[in-house]
């Protein structure tokens, strides 16, 4: 199974070394919802509040395909950590300006993890120290598979796994992010959990069939 997403992925970034512009955007388009979930995941972290992190996104997928010669990699893992390594830098550089934006507003500093001190330009793929929660997590099977089967679950399955899984908070700052009681996280984690692997296995045997 894994092996033949890296055969295909493979096969469309070669595709479109070659001048392929629809190899190219099907390539893009395979790793946006991916792309979504991980900068919204750094964002909110970061910022400690909901930030539509579409822009983010969009500006990465611009700068990727901008500079695509200069991507030098051939498998799967390769693309998708040449493509975190612009969006951190993109990310960096959005919380800064947020920061001098809100500062500049409210004459007071915003509360928020300074991005310098895990994303530095130029600084070595987080992945190559320590794994971060996303990392970690999206791990559990290949990362766009776990992606993309977090993108057919329901807004509040899709928030509270980002929440617990990706940002790792605890139960009870999930509850407070979520406007909910303790025990109604914990219960719709656990189905999101159980609906997340499901969908899972179902895009794993439609992948069998397929192949």
């Amino acid at each position: 199974m894994v092996k033949n997403d890296s055969v295909r992925y493979s096969g469309l970034i070669e595709a479109a070394r070659q001048g392929d512009a629809e190899c190219r955007e099907r390539l893009f388009a395979l790793c946006r919802s991916y792309l979504g979930f991980v900068a919204r995941s750094q964002i909110e972290t970061w910022l400690r509040r909901k930030v539509d992190a579409s822009d983010l996104v969009q500006e990465t997928m611009l700068e990727a395909h901008r500079d695509f010669e200069r991507f030098r990699g051939h498998s799967e893992q390769e693309w998708l950590a040449w493509l975190r390594k612009i969006l951190n830098h993109n990310a960096a550089d959005f919380v800064r300006r947020y920061r001098l934006t809100a500062k500049r507003a409210a004459g007071r500093e915003v509360p928020f993890q300074d991005p310098d001190d895990s994303f530095r330009r130029g600084a070595p793929e987080p992945a190559a120290e320590q794994p971060t929660p996303s990392q970690e997590f999206l791990r559990l099977d290949t990362e766009l598979r776990v992606t993309a089967a977090l993108a057919e679950l329901s807004p509040d399955y899709q928030e509270v796994v980002m929440l617990r899984n990706l940002q790792r908070l605890s139960f009870n700052e999930a509850a407070e992010r979520m406007g909910r009681s303790r025990p109604a996280v914990q219960m719709l984690w656990m189905r999101a959990i159980r609906k997340l692997q499901q969908t899972m296995e179902e895009q794993n045997e439609l992948s069998e069939n397929v192949v």
